[in-house]
């Protein structure tokens, strides 16, 4: 069912059918999905996929640290934030959702995580952007940055809790076939394999472009 001659057929029609953009479009993973009641509790799900290729140099990380963090988040992070600063954001909600809205992931300092979600929960939270332990976004002082920011660049969060449809960005079109495919077949197994019936529960598989079509996969 997830064979990869089918992704990479699907992905080889989406670029023939495509219009050329000046700009490196996104390719997305989206996957439909049947006989799952999402009102059940148990049938809802959340988790984190770590990609085997990576996705892009987009993808924009803040990090959320003390002194003795700043210089190192300085040289990975595309934004740093000093606990000392935390203060501003949490009486300016406008400063705070132009954060959000800017960042893909958030990464924060353990030993700082009251303060973090006591600045930022109010915006971070329903946007689902709040620093996550298991995505590998909460790390002790002085940890490794440089392996945790790759790490979270590759990373994709899948949530199905309201619609039963997973979207997610699986590489960027300039991207090797080959590269692309590899994280949307490993994506596209990590999610059936959490889904209750499995291949049941699949309705339909497609690839897009951020403004194309889509192109039917499975």
């Amino acid at each position: 069912m997830h064979d990869k001659e089918a992704f990479l057929k699907a992905l080889k029609e989406l670029r023939e059918k495509s219009k050329k953009r000046n700009f490196d479009q996104s390719v997305d993973l989206i996957i439909t999905l049947k006989a799952l009641d999402l009102k059940k509790a148990n049938n809802r799900r959340e988790f984190f996929v770590l990609l085997p290729k990576p996705l892009t140099k987009k993808v924009k990380v803040c990090a959320l640290v003390g002194p003795e963090t700043y210089d190192d988040a300085k040289k990975y992070c595309d934004t740093v934030i000093l606990a000392d600063d935390f203060d501003k954001y949490a009486k300016n909600s406008r400063l705070a959702k132009k954060l959000a809205k800017e960042h893909e992931w958030f990464i924060a300092q353990a030993n700082i995580m009251a303060k973090v979600a006591a600045a930022f929960g109010r915006v971070l939270a329903p946007r689902g952007k709040m620093p996550n332990p298991k995505a590998g976004a909460v790390f002790p002082p002085k940890a490794d940055l440089k392996t945790i920011v790759d790490k979270i660049k590759r990373t994709v969060k899948v949530s199905i809790k309201k619609k039963p449809v997973v979207q997610a960005r699986v590489g960027v079109e300039s991207m090797s076939d080959e590269d692309i495919v590899d994280n949307a077949v490993f994506l596209f197994e990590n999610i059936l394999h959490n889904l209750p019936n499995e291949k049941n529960n699949i309705k339909e598989v497609m690839l897009k472009f951020t403004m194309s079509n889509p192109v039917r996969v499975i």
